[in-house]
């Protein structure tokens, strides 16, 4: 539930950007299905099931968000770049303590 609402916070924060440099963000559910690249988790019923596939998942977000800093680093977009700075740290702390917690289970 704790990652639930920071990715619903983390949408909110990334429509207000892209709001803030006079895009449009996506806004609907089938939007954002199809421009997903994440794996789609169905029918999950065990815990070391579960957290796989939110550290591979949170490892794509990762790529994406490096690649969206590069970009934004190299047109002086600080605003952007403190974002994505900000959850790149946040998710490789993230990522961290769930791979921590697998190394447990197994």
């Amino acid at each position: 539930e704790e990652l639930y609402n920071d990715s619903q916070i983390k949408i909110d924060l990334i429509a207000e950007r892209v709001l803030t440099l006079g895009g449009t963000p996506l806004h609907t559910f089938s939007d954002y299905i199809a421009n997903n690249t994440l794996k789609i988790g169905k029918n999950i019923s065990k815990d070391v099931d579960a957290i796989h596939l939110i550290i591979e998942s949170i490892g794509v977000l990762l790529q994406i968000e490096r690649i969206i800093l590069e970009k934004s680093a190299n047109i002086n977009d600080e605003g952007t770049n403190s974002m994505m700075s900000d959850f790149i740290a946040e998710q490789e702390k993230t990522n961290w303590m769930l791979k921590a917690w697998m190394e447990e289970e197994i």
